[in-house]
């Protein structure tokens, strides 16, 4: 479950591609030269990009920089959904781009892709259409929609950045800790009392080295990111019918009254008011 490199093939006269993978079962944490813009639409999802790991709701649009590590977004989603992949050149920049002065806003913006861009409910709105009208349409006609698709996001003011400094592959490829090997074991024992010691031991650091790298890694402790990874599970399973205290239980929280609590503090809402909310 090491990182791997993604070797993107692009057909010859065309400067990126669009596709709409399924790799929901597979963990897939990976890095390409290419940028890439994915959109997903789902109940829930796990957003890892670089060091930040967080969860959307419904749907997610983000823009990725050449050789930032990520995992797939569809990884471990039990419901329906739909994603929709651009995977572009990053020869682009130099051919075209940095040689057009109209065009210094998507400078800007493939610049701040190195940190991994989230785009909120406004942007998306207007963006989400024009992305799945892409597939289909002639070359040139589709280079022109991806240009224009490009520059709305570049002006647009509602987004955040995933990351506060570069994470792109060079960072990764001396470390012995390995994302794939934690998730894992996450996997398996979510359901259970999760030992940090076991997985200490499984990727060879001593207990104390393994909580200071992951909290250099994520910025965030390994209970902290069990937790969250239960809580996304049990959204999941909310809008599937199964009731609260069998959420609860299933993803391995003992207390029912502490269950509630991080939920509201994780998304904002209790349990009930969540399902209702969210429900379709």
């Amino acid at each position: 479950m090491r990182i791997q490199k993604e070797e993107v093939i692009i057909e010859p006269g065309q400067s990126f591609k669009v596709f709409s993978p399924s790799l929901r079962n597979y963990f897939y944490w990976h890095y390409h030269v290419e940028f890439e813009l994915i959109l997903i639409e789902g109940l829930t999802g796990i957003r890892h990009v670089g060091r930040h790991i967080s969860s959307f709701m419904d749907s997610d649009l983000v823009l990725i920089g050449s050789n930032i590590p990520h995992l797939n977004f569809d990884y471990g989603l039990m419901t329906d959904y739909q994603q929709i992949v651009i995977q572009i050149k990053d020869t682009i920049l130099k051919d075209m781009i940095n040689n057009v002065e109209e065009f210094a806003n998507i400078q800007l913006l493939f610049k701040r892709s190195t940190f991994g861009i989230a785009f909120h409910i406004e942007t998306k709105e207007i963006v989400i259409p024009k992305i799945k009208a892409l597939q289909g349409l002639p070359n040139f006609t589709r280079l022109l929609s991806l240009l224009e698709i490009l520059d709305l996001l570049s002006q647009s003011k509602n987004y955040t950045l995933l990351n506060e400094e570069d994470t792109s592959v060079k960072l990764y490829l001396n470390d012995k800790l390995r994302m794939g090997n934690i998730y894992d074991y996450i996997q398996q024992n979510y359901h259970q009392n999760t030992d940090i010691n076991e997985i200490a031991r499984k990727v060879n650091l001593s207990t104390p080295a393994f909580c200071r790298y992951f909290k250099q890694q994520t910025k965030m402790t390994f209970t902290d990111f069990v937790n969250q990874y239960r809580i996304n599970l049990a959204k999941t399973m909310l809008l599937q019918d199964i009731n609260i205290s069998e959420a609860c239980y299933n993803v391995g929280f003992q207390s029912l009254s502490y269950f509630n609590k991080l939920f509201r503090k994780t998304t904002g809402f209790g349990p009930l008011e969540f399902k209702r909310r969210f429900k379709k």
